[in-house]
């Protein structure tokens, strides 16, 4: 554009003249896609084009939720300047946002004359902006973001406690809102139960289906009646929105749908007239992980969990009096009884020099584990708020890949998720074949498989 003459009365006069031009035609534009979206949308979704600080649509797939939120954000964008950040919970390229998606909106909406699309933003001819980002390890990254006006996470299910924690807060420019659109995974989600179960006030939650898309393929209803007739559970979970109870090749699915359908995760109360002994898990790079449960005849109530990593052993010995409960016995693996080279004292006797009952269980093989808690699985309850987490470790608990060649082993598969379920394994190993209080493992030499280091214990 070339320079303007302020001192040229005429050419400011007609440059302001097509400024306002270019401001009507845009409105225009503007009011014309409000009412083609209005018409186009689920009623649901109406909500998009109203003030709402969070703005929640959840489903299974084939929903639309995306194409509706895209649309709307490009229509929003048209009627004033606005700065739009996407968001998800791990972005390692510009190709797991929805830039594409957006941009693919600007040109089937007809929009080119409004929006620019960039290679990693896209730029409105009013001042609107879109860029993106990712959440996971970027708290800096988010509180720079404080001056945005509209926040989508998108895959919104998949965002961890921490993530919503730093990213919440920093929504907080007037008139500013958090629009999330997520299809559920397991029930003990963070983002579940936030969103979902438990949504803050002023949030506008919708649930939506694919009967809710008015841009429907053939091939896509072809694929649902496929996996309805195949595989009515996945079916649910896919398309319907239910969330999983397990993943595919879960150790513990078949207990856990047990659990489910006999209302086992329920609310489950502290007993105050009862001790509560504690089953562990120990590592120090790696997660600890701790099982809080009464037991009464032959009722295990799970009624607490606890996890974290990288703490000395009096940071949990401070959770568990935080805790406020009466304690009878805390049991450990049998690497508990291990001897620090440096110290020579192992986990259990720092423990029990602190007042505490122990007892250290006997090594044993994997399988036997597992076969312990399948055993004893039906006869526990869990509170299903203070054992979320750990819950929701256990429906992910799974078997490891086969072998180069191809072969099974079989072996449960060492992750973030194994902790949880090699501590209630304590459990059931306790249950199973007790060890009587203080006596030693029968190896306390060599360190456990694929635990962290024990230079903790001290």
């Amino acid at each position: 554009m070339p320079s303007l003459d302020l001192t040229d009365k005429s050419a400011v006069y007609a440059w302001a003249l097509e400024i306002k031009r270019k401001k009507l035609q845009a409105e225009g534009v503007a009011s014309k896609l409000r009412t083609r979206l209005l018409e186009e949308f689920s009623p649901k979704l109406h909500c998009l084009f109203e003030p709402h600080p969070y703005k929640v649509a959840w489903s299974g797939r084939d929903a639309g939720k995306s194409w509706a939120y895209s649309m709307a954000i490009l229509q929003l964008g048209l009627e004033r300047p606005l700065r739009i950040v996407g968001l998800r919970e791990t972005m390692r390229s510009l190709e797991d946002s929805v830039h594409k998606l957006l941009g693919d909106q600007v040109k089937r909406l007809g929009l080119e004359a409004h929006y620019t699309v960039y290679q990693s933003e896209i730029r409105g001819k009013n001042g609107t902006e879109i860029f993106y980002a990712g959440l996971r390890n970027n708290a800096i990254g988010i509180k720079s973001m404080e001056g945005c006006d509209i926040f989508w996470v998108e895959e919104a299910q998949t965002v961890s406690k921490e993530s919503w924690e730093t990213l919440i807060p920093t929504v907080r420019k007037p008139g500013a809102e958090l629009w999330c659109t997520l299809n559920p995974r397991y029930a003990e989600d963070d983002s579940y139960r936030r969103w979902i179960t438990h949504p803050p006030a002023g949030a506008k939650v919708v649930e939506m289906s694919w009967r809710d898309n008015k841009y429907q393929t053939q091939a896509m209803a072809e694929k649902r009646a496929h996996l309805k007739n195949t595989d009515p559970d996945m079916y649910d979970h896919v398309y319907e929105g239910a969330t999983q109870s397990t993943v595919q090749d879960a150790v513990y699915k078949a207990q856990i749908q047990y659990a489910e359908k006999n209302g086992h995760f329920c609310n489950v109360g502290y007993d105050a007239r009862l001790p509560v002994n504690t089953y562990w898990d120990l590592g120090y790079g790696d997660m600890v992980s701790v099982w809080f449960a009464q037991t009464v005849a032959f009722e295990h109530r799970l009624i607490d969990y606890y996890e974290n990593h990288h703490q000395e052993i009096n940071h949990y010995l401070q959770v568990m009096q935080g805790l406020g409960y009466v304690y009878g016995t805390c049991v450990f693996p049998w690497d508990g009884g291990a001897k620090h080279v440096s110290t020579g004292k192992s986990t259990a006797d720092i423990v029990r020099s602190r007042g505490f009952n122990v007892r250290v269980l006997r090594q044993g093989p994997a399988a036997m584990e597992i076969e312990n808690l399948r055993t004893i699985f039906p006869q526990m309850y869990f509170d299903a708020k203070k054992c979320a987490e750990g819950i929701a470790h256990l429906r992910k608990y799974q078997w490891g890949p086969p072998s180069a060649n191809g072969v099974l082993k079989r072996e449960p598969l060492h992750d973030e998720n194994s902790h949880a379920a090699r501590s209630l394994g304590t459990l059931a190993t306790d249950v199973k074949n007790p060890t009587p209080a203080g006596r030693a493992p029968t190896n306390t030499s060599a360190p456990r498989q694929n635990h962290g280091s024990m230079g903790w214990a001290r």
